[in-house]
């Protein structure tokens, strides 16, 4: 799975954020396309990031969840819940890294600097893929169930405003005008497809079956 570039480079500093962006995000899906979750982000200005580290559980051979947003700066733990072997590791460009492997109880962590976005797999259980979205600000919102959303604390001025599906055609964007108070409206449309998340191990390689680690341990 290639990462695919969804940030704004460009970005200003801001001291104060008093707005709002709120909306909806319609999502079309072909039958059979699970619903999964739906980022909503603002790009165009920095701010710190949240100090406390997200976490991202591995069980049942899966990254749950399996998209997940910090602002640059920010880290991610990855405890292992599972009564076996898990490594995490990415091969995205510029951001490759490697955490090993460790067992249940154990946890790994690791500190996302720079914006961007990274693609994270286990090399032990190919099925096992998520995605990290590295962001300038924390401007950020998870669509709830019914595709509505709600960013608050947003600064004054016009930002690009980007709607994320990991299973997304492409993610969308537009640019909205924040107010020093009040909320805009947004309203998204987003098409999924049945996208393939087959990918290589840690060596670029095809997985298969060891003694060590046979199929669905």
């Amino acid at each position: 799975m290639k990462a695919v570039a969804l940030l704004v480079v460009c970005a200003t500093s801001v001291a104060n954020a008093d707005g709002s962006v709120r909306g909806v995000v319609e999502v079309t899906r072909p039958n059979g396309v699970p619903a999964g979750a739906v980022l909503v982000y603002l790009v165009g200005f920095d701010d710190k990031a949240v100090a406390k580290p997200f976490e991202v559980k591995q069980v049942g051979r899966r990254f749950i969840p399996d998209l997940i947003a910090v602002t640059a700066g920010g880290s991610v733990t990855f405890p292992n819940g599972d009564p076996f072997l898990h490594n995490v590791f990415s091969p995205t460009s510029n951001r490759t890294f490697d955490l090993g492997s460790y067992k249940k109880g154990e946890t790994r962590t690791r500190t996302f600097p720079k914006p961007g976005v990274v693609d994270i797999y286990c090399n032990i259980h190919p099925e096992m893929s998520a995605t990290l979205i590295v962001l300038p600000n924390p401007r950020f919102a998870f669509a709830d169930p019914t595709g509505h959303f709600q960013i608050d604390h947003v600064p004054a001025g016009t930002w690009t405003i980007f709607a994320f599906s990991r299973r997304a055609v492409q993610p969308i964007s537009q640019k909205v005008t924040v107010g020093a108070d009040g909320a805009v409206e947004v309203t998204f449309k987003l098409d999924e497809v049945q996208k393939d998340f087959t990918h290589q191990n840690k060596y670029g390689e095809k997985y298969r079956p060891t003694t060590i680690y046979p199929p669905g341990s």
